[in-house]
């Protein structure tokens, strides 16, 4: 029970994030994927430091991300979209290239989980995390079930632990 409950540490420990969305038809106005997960990561006390839209086009992908990454307010980077299997799916292959740990567990519990709200379908999900530059990287399916389910039942719960534990030197 001592690890479990050390495992759920400092989860009061608030982070700045960006969320990237990834979507050749979606706007600000349109995006109940993005006002979703920005409703869902405020309501935790979190803040969203930086929000944007771009093409699936892995320029454009990369440059966001590399923003993000060189932006010193910000802890935790969110991408929603460009996770399937389809070649216009660019998100993952372009986030992978940065990371510098991939977080591994992380999409085989979001698949896990996706599995008993859609069944087998969950299998062309390539969800992924990992760290890139110190910071925490979640890379999500474009649908609104799909990040609220991995924002309240993997992402949230365990945020605040795994900041702790990027954190130790």
């Amino acid at each position: 029970m001592k690890a479990v409950q050390e495992h759920r540490r400092d989860q009061r420990a608030k982070a700045d994030c960006a969320l990237l969305v990834t979507s050749d038809i979606r706007r600000p106005e349109t995006d109940e994927t993005g006002r979703a997960a920005i409703h869902l990561l405020e309501g935790a006390g979190h803040k969203v430091a930086a929000y944007e839209i771009v093409r699936n086009d892995t320029t454009q992908i990369q440059e966001a991300l590399e923003r993000f990454l060189d932006d010193e307010r910000i802890q935790v980077v969110m991408t929603s979209g460009g996770t399937g299997i389809s070649p216009k799916d660019k998100t993952v292959d372009t986030v992978s290239a940065l990371l510098d740990r991939h977080l591994e567990g992380f999409g085989e519990l979001f698949r896990r989980l996706s599995y008993d709200e859609i069944g087998e379908a969950a299998i062309i999900s390539r969800a992924t995390a990992g760290v890139a530059r110190g910071k925490l990287v979640f890379c999500l399916p474009g649908s609104q079930n799909a990040m609220e389910l991995g924002l309240r039942r993997i992402i949230l719960p365990a945020l605040g632990h795994m900041l702790w534990e990027l954190s130790r030197r």
